[in-house]
């Protein structure tokens, strides 16, 4: 279960990386942003509920952190690039769609890590002082069968940087 939150995480931290180029970058604004994260689905075959509830806990964990974005990282943004070089674990993705122009992310593909194999898809807008990414990852369970996991991180700019706010790394 390990590797599949190893590249859920990825899929949160390139959601709200920044945005592409074609239609002009979308770029965010610098100052303190808060995230909200969902899971809003989570199957996995054989799987106690109990380890359910703690794996919902755990991701919904990162709800409400406060992140200070500098103007320089602002500046460096560029999700189209972060995909192109993006690992998991030790492992890494292939991208069979990277849209991520005009405020609209649209991003496919399949990502491999530590033996594992999943399918990985991100939706959902980006604008200056907000982004709602949908990520969706669907793979084999390690229990067997099919496992599916949806995870929805709602970033909003908050204003200036607050004392406190972990930097974004980057």
């Amino acid at each position: 279960m390990k590797k599949f939150m190893t590249i859920a995480a990825l899929g949160v931290v390139l959601a709200v990386a920044g945005c592409g180029k074609a239609d002009g970058p979308v770029k965010r604004e610098a100052g303190n942003w808060k995230n909200d994260v969902k899971l809003v689905k989570f199957e996995v075959p054989g799987m106690p509920d109990e380890m359910k509830a703690g794996m919902k806990q755990m991701m919904e964990g990162a709800s409400g952190l406060d992140q200070c974005l500098s103007q320089e990282q602002v500046d460096k943004e560029d999700l189209a690039a972060e995909l192109s070089k993006a690992q998991a674990g030790g492992g890494e993705c292939k991208w069979s769609k990277k849209d991520v122009a005009g405020g609209k992310i649209d991003i496919a593909g399949t990502c491999t890590a530590q033996g594992q194999t999943i399918d990985m898809k991100m939706v959902g807008t980006m604008e200056a002082k907000k982004s709602d990414v949908t990520t969706t990852i669907k793979g084999k369970a390690p229990t067997g069968g099919d496992m599916e996991m949806v995870i929805q991180n709602v970033a909003t700019h908050t204003g200036p940087c607050k004392a406190g706010a972990a930097p974004v790394a980057g």
